[in-house]
């Protein structure tokens, strides 16, 4: 074989199949046969062009597979050899500046988001990097994480919105054991996060949703750590949540999209001292209406989280590995090349079809 097959978006709503030359392989670099790619907003955004980038890239930055060659230099430092099954986080790391040597790779201040996986343009060689193809090469700088053996490649691909769940819900708010959680968005992110809360000892978690798209979703919450379910459009939040646990939220982690009303219920489902992270993106033409006092009132920390640390992924595939929940049965769609694009055009929201909780591409 001397080419891989990949999908290039040229534009929007234009993936088109290419095939591109395999690199050599040197001491310091290795090449992936990819087995799975998880999607989430970021790629149907892109896909749409609701989120503007340059066209011209193979999109996909969950991406896990077996690595099909690798120099010695590359194994020694990842820790992998040849035929292993590993994890892809999206960010390279150049491990010399100061995020990087305090061991926060995904912040390296040389690699940022120009030069994340699933972003990069194929104009720069190899042009294999993102997770819609066949082959996915792995720079010297590649960050990438062994998967356990117990879980299949679209499992896997978990790592990213698990660690998330485990960032956005547990380390940013420092999240305690026998605390009130309350989590805004029933989407993956917000059912990792009511996973890891639970994980991390929470009291009493609720995951709220909005309307009949969500019952499901808040269905499944429940097999995954949910003490109450919400749907916002009949109950109002803050009453069920002092009269299922008692008092209001020591932690709430909102995970909504683009929604104005999550974002005051967020705040106003905060006790006294509460914590309140804000993961969710409002869209520019969002406009909030709130009461600010309620900050200074309840002595509130506002917290906003963006991007995944790299130690959450390891801990993340660790925890869906576990099989402490349920996340083999996920609700799931998987896609390949002549279908993804309609897959991502429901993930937008942009058919009749319900959006499934997990989207996988698989190269098939």
């Amino acid at each position: 074989m001397t080419s891989a097959t990949a999908l290039v978006l040229e534009g929007e709503r234009r993936l088109v199949r290419r095939e591109l030359p395999l690199p050599a392989i040197g001491d310091d670099d290795a090449l992936l046969r990819v087995e799975a790619c998880g999607l989430c907003g970021t790629d149907h955004e892109l896909f749409t062009g609701a989120v503007a980038w340059p066209p011209g890239f193979v999109p996909g930055h969950e991406t896990v597979g077996v690595v099909e060659q690798i120099g010695g230099g590359a194994a020694a430092r990842w820790g992998v050899a040849a035929g292993d099954r590993v994890a892809v986080g999206n960010r390279r790391a150049c491990r010399e500046c100061e995020p990087c040597r305090a061991g926060d790779l995904a912040r390296c201040v040389r690699f940022g988001a120009p030069a994340s996986y699933g972003l990069t343009p194929v104009a720069q060689p190899p042009a294999l990097w993102g997770g819609y193809a066949t082959h996915h090469y792995l720079a010297p700088e590649s960050v990438v994480h062994p998967v356990p053996e117990a879980l299949s490649a679209e499992v896997a691909t978990l790592f990213n919105p698990v660690g998330a769940g485990l960032c956005w819900a547990v380390d940013a708010p420092a999240t305690r054991p026998d605390e009130v959680v309350a989590i805004l968005g029933p989407g993956v992110r917000g059912v990792a996060a009511a996973a890891a809360v639970k994980a991390a000892g929470a009291g009493f978690v609720m995951v709220t949703g909005y309307g009949p798209r969500d019952a499901p979703r808040l269905e499944t919450a429940k097999r995954f750590g949910a003490d109450l379910v919400v749907d916002v459009a009949v109950d109002d939040p803050v009453e069920a949540l002092q009269d299922a646990a008692g008092r209001l939220a020591d932690v709430v982690v909102d995970v909504t999209a683009k929604s104005a009303s999550a974002f005051t219920q967020a705040l106003e489902l905060a006790a006294k001292r509460g914590r309140v992270v804000i993961g969710g993106i409002r869209g520019n033409a969002v406009t909030v209406t709130l009461s600010p006092d309620i900050v200074p009132m309840r002595e509130l920390q506002l917290i906003g989280v963006s991007g995944v640390a790299t130690d959450a992924h390891r801990r993340a595939l660790e925890l869906v590995g576990s099989g402490r929940f349920p996340f083999e049965s996920l609700p799931r769609g998987t896609a390949g090349f002549d279908d993804v694009d309609e897959l991502l055009a429901t993930m937008a929201g942009e058919t009749d079809r319900t959006p499934p909780l997990h989207a996988v591409f698989v190269p098939r």
